[in-house]
């Protein structure tokens, strides 16, 4: 009975310890709840807007202040079978496109121009400035169905422009292409292009 008392009064003191020493749990009103959703809300919110990126503005492109070089449509030349023309074009800094090109140093080459068109054709041949510095233009005139060989001009690359000289039938054509040996290379002519091909 002795034990039996002994262990009711430790019980009971431990009881006693526990229940003033024990805190209860807090409880939050609804106002509480509320507030703290809407403060949640919104750092969300606030977080959403600053990961969206900003439209930064693009930079201020160049605007090129160079005038195009400008360009003269030659007068209509009497027609020949073949006939050259030494008539400049026109073209601000570039010295090579007011350069008449006459027999240029070089390795030399042959050149083909056949107009397999109907109609007689005015052409324009340059000639892209090469590793001596020569470049220029030559003119010709071709008869319908005309051609010439050209064999006083280097390897290197052209340019070639032809247009028609007949009032009632109106066309321009272009091409292009690099000579690299003497061989005759060929510019052939027609309404919509012109044909490069080589031996």
């Amino acid at each position: 009975m002795k034990h039996a008392t002994k262990l009711l009064c430790i019980l009971l003191a431990v009881g006693l310890l526990t229940a003033c020493g024990a805190e209860q749990t807090p409880t939050m009103s609804v106002a509480d709840v509320q507030s703290t959703a809407v403060s949640a809300a919104f750092t969300i919110v606030a977080q959403t807007q600053a990961a969206i990126p900003t439209s930064t503005p693009l930079p201020p492109t160049e605007t090129s202040t160079e005038t195009p070089p400008p360009t003269n449509t030659p007068e209509p030349l009497p027609i020949l079978a073949a006939t050259l023309t030494n008539t400049p074009a026109s073209g601000g800094s570039d010295y090579c496109a007011t350069r008449v090109l006459s027999s240029p140093a070089g390795k030399d080459t042959r050149i083909l121009i056949t107009n397999e068109t109907k109609y007689p054709v005015q052409i324009s041949l340059y000639l892209n400035e090469t590793s001596r510095n020569e470049c220029g233009y030559r003119g010709y005139n071709l008869g319908k169905n005309g051609s010439i060989v050209i064999t006083d001009l280097v390897q290197g690359c052209y340019n070639i422009w032809a247009w028609s000289t007949d009032p009632k039938h109106a066309f321009q054509s272009a091409g292009y292409g690099c000579i690299n040996n003497p061989d005759k290379w060929t510019f052939e002519i027609n309404e919509s292009f012109v044909k490069f091909y080589g031996p």
